[in-house]
């Protein structure tokens, strides 16, 4: 039914998409900026690659330090303790500050964590080092959502939103491939260390590109936050994402345990049949995002086009996560693996809607707001699953709740977001 909402409406309009024709780009600066979006694909690879490696070294960090399946869940949502709150006041920053350098810190910072995980000694300093983790990791997609409703207009936004969704997905993919064959073969320790140290090698071409390009570091007025605070559709994402993220959090922190523990696979295999349902989103969503750009430089109004293609991604995941309840290994497998096409359905047009409706104005702080709900899932996701996991020895459970948690955002993104178009925030 929600599908249907969002689908009843596709058609093109005449003229300019109204998506796009009151954003003003700065002056001389390309409308794809291909060597920026590559670049913060990069960051966001680098994000999710360093977030997800305590998942993948789960099985080894368990068993070095006695931990139980409640303890693995705190250490999976302690992240998000500090990443999830720091997500408004990271936007004002953005709004407020040098973008280039915000988001150049937050890498630095984010790089010593996950070296510095490598040492830890105990349950105590992993938990303060990913607390640390999230400090550093929560400026990353305010300045993001700012940069690209600067550079980006509506015809190519879905396309840079679908390649960063890629770096978002191939993180966790090349972490679980490498972090897993690595980790078997070296130890967690030496890899958060190594991985950490690597981490910083993006800094040299952020600051080589980023010095030419002037608009890019350019303070915009922001929108105050009561103002904000008033958009029906600034829920409605929040809301949309919130529930998206449940499931991917859920996927993220738990499949390594749910893959070696209950499956009984090894920890190569696992990393290989784990990095499967990342490399597939990352496919999967800059086509997307190439598909949208395309129906709206043809005509097509870029609401139903996103809000279509956001739909049918939160019912996709809704039912893979439902079936895998009641599935053996071999077919959960299967099903996780297609839920990749759906996580990469949801990932393009997710940040080019609140792009369009925040303009450059309010991008970085409607992105902090949102972000914030949203990452919330992080926080419960993880805990959420260990207890129920504990509680009732299996993951049947926890897979009904991230699809019931899913299907709330279908109906958000159908019916609470409204028509996707930049807000006057003069009115």
């Amino acid at each position: 039914m929600a599908t249907t909402a969002a689908a009843s409406s596709l058609g093109p309009d005449s003229g300019v998409p109204k998506g796009g024709a009151s954003e003003a780009l700065p002056a001389a600066t390309p409308r794809f900026p291909s060597s920026l979006v590559a670049l913060l694909a990069g960051a966001i690879f680098i994000n999710y690659f360093d977030r997800g490696n305590l998942a993948i070294a789960a099985p080894q960090v368990q068993a070095e330090l006695g931990l139980n399946n409640a303890e693995m869940g705190l250490l999976f949502s302690a992240f998000f303790w500090s990443y999830a709150p720091m997500q408004p006041l990271a936007g004002w920053l953005a709004q407020r500050l040098d973008v280039r350098w915000l988001l150049a810190g937050g890498l630095a910072a984010w790089a010593l964590a996950t070296t510095l995980t490598g040492f830890a000694v105990g349950f105590g300093m992993i938990l303060a080092f990913r607390v640390l983790l999230g400090l550093g990791e929560s400026v990353a997609y305010p300045c993001n959502a700012l940069l690209l409703a600067r550079r980006v207009d509506i015809t190519g936004r879905a396309r840079a939103n679908g390649l960063i969704a890629a770096g978002q997905a191939l993180g966790p993919t090349a972490g679980t491939i490498v972090g897993g064959l690595v980790m078997e073969r070296y130890g967690w320790r030496p890899a958060f260390i190594a991985f950490g140290i690597g981490s910083l090698l993006w800094l040299w071409p952020w600051i080589a590109v980023t010095r030419r390009d002037v608009a890019t570091g350019t303070v915009v007025a922001p929108v105050r936050y009561a103002r904000m605070l008033s958009e029906r559709s600034l829920w409605g994402t929040s809301l949309g994402h919130f529930s998206g993220n449940y499931a991917y959090y859920f996927t993220l922190t738990w499949l390594p345990l749910l893959f070696v523990k209950t499956f009984g696979f090894s920890l190569s295999h696992m990393a290989m049949v784990g990095a499967g349902i990342y490399a597939i989103q990352s496919i999967v969503a800059p086509a997307t995002g190439w598909l949208c750009d395309r129906l709206v430089r043809r005509g097509w109004h870029a609401s139903p086009v996103l809000k279509t293609a956001i739909v049918l991604g939160h019912v996709g995941v809704t039912a893979t996560m439902a079936a895998c309840a009641g599935a053996g290994p071999r077919d959960s497998v299967a099903l996780l693996l297609v839920s990749g096409v759906f996580f990469g359905l949801q990932s393009a047009p997710l940040g080019a809607i609140s792009q369009t409706l925040a303009g450059p104005r309010a991008a970085g702080q409607w992105m902090g707001i949102q972000n914030f709900v949203a990452n919330l899932a992080g926080v419960t996701a993880p805990v959420i699953t260990g207890l129920v996991v504990d509680r009732t020895g299996s993951f049947a459970w926890a897979f009904v709740i991230a699809a019931v948690m899913t299907l709330m955002g279908a109906f958000a993104f159908a019916l609470v977001v409204r028509r996707v178009e930049p807000i006057d925030w003069s009115a």
